[in-house]
């Protein structure tokens, strides 16, 4: 359990409630170790990918703003975040909005988003580099996505690294009105739910274990509607989420307000959103090895951060193939995905023109 800081007495299923930050990381549970949320209402493009916009009152290359509702993140051109390592955890990358224009170490690339998801098993070591192409020069280029780290076992850390693109076509999107008729969309991107069980993560990933339990469940909901989510097994932790642009909610017996997260019980719940929104859970059977942490390296023991910033010191993770810190695949590129070994991904029905 992560920095849930408000403690009470249990209130049926919500054991432990906090506040999630405006930006930055959320407190998740093991078997996860990060949940940040990128809501940013981009303006149109400037044909180069990136904003039509004055950009002389941001802290560029370090812009986390929000400055008119968006950032430049670490990007000075193209919104996003340049090349960057990673060792011993993995990455999802969930797009409800916009696109993510990816490039690894290991010479993959892709472009994905508008409800795709990417699945990342950083494990050994890769540095890849994630940017927000703003497309659209004649309307503005929304864009949402919750990045989730979840963590690898010791046995797994220094597996290869790897991704599995999960389109947005195989993904399950469930619609089920509540009692009432009322609407309630749930996107299966982890974990079985009811019938519907989505595309595979990576073969090391925690979630690809039998009994692992991992879930990642969003759900939309109407003003009012209720969403029953199922029990499940006592050893499974579990957390659940009201984004900063969701709503107020009763969830069992409690309150609770948007921008907040509440830590749940094993038991069946009903969620009831006041005036309508998105409410993510993230679940799974903890891992309960030792945790090591600095930056975007995450181990057992402080011995092996120390030899994860020696390896990347000494040969990038493979070293970097590309001309630029932050490749994209300009203004036309459809969704796709080309990994290491050139094999050509493709959203069911061939490669999707923007």
């Amino acid at each position: 359990m992560n920095d849930f800081g408000r403690v009470g007495q249990p209130e049926g299923p919500v054991l432990q409630t906090a506040s999630l930050p405006a930006s930055g990381p959320w407190p998740t549970v093991d078997p996860f170790l990060f949940c940040v949320h990128h809501l940013d209402t981009y303006p149109k493009g400037n044909g180069r990918l990136g904003p039509d916009a004055d950009l002389s009152e941001r802290q560029i290359g370090s812009d986390f703003s929000v400055l008119d509702g968006w950032s430049m993140y670490h990007g000075d051109r193209i919104p996003g975040f340049p090349r960057h390592p990673h060792r011993g955890f993995e990455t999802v990358t969930f797009v409800r909005q916009g696109l993510v224009d990816h490039a690894d170490s290991m010479g993959a690339t892709a472009r994905y988003g508008r409800g795709d998801i990417q699945w990342l098993t950083a494990a050994g070591g890769i540095e890849h580099a994630e940017m927000f192409p703003l497309v659209e020069t004649g309307a503005d280029n929304p864009l949402e996505l919750f990045q989730i780290w979840l963590n690898l076992p010791a046995e797994s850390k220094m597996a290869e690294p790897h991704f599995e693109m999960l389109w947005a076509e195989s993904v399950p999107v469930v619609e089920e009105p509540d009692g009432a008729g009322l609407p309630v969309t749930v996107t299966v991107a982890a974990g079985t739910y009811g019938e519907h069980t989505p595309p595979a993560p990576p073969p090391d990933s925690w979630a690809a274990r039998d009994g692992s339990g991992v879930t990642i469940w969003l759900a939309d909901l109407a003003p009012g509607a209720t969403w029953s989510i199922p029990a499940t097994t006592g050893d499974v932790a579990r957390a659940l989420y009201l984004p900063h642009n969701s709503s107020a909610a009763t969830v069992g017996a409690s309150q609770l307000d948007a921008g907040t997260v509440g830590l749940l019980s094993a038991d069946a719940v009903e969620v009831t959103s006041a005036t309508g929104g998105e409410v993510l859970v993230l679940g799974g059977r903890p891992i309960g090895e030792p945790v090591a942490q600095y930056g975007p390296f995450v181990m057992n023991s402080e011995d092996e951060i120390r030899a994860a910033f020696a390896d990347y010191r000494a040969g990038g993770f493979g070293g970097w193939p590309w001309d630029d810190d932050d490749p994209n695949h300009g203004p036309d590129a459809g969704r796709f995905a080309v990994h290491a070994d050139s094999t050509l991904d493709e959203p069911p029905g061939g490669v999707a023109p923007l």
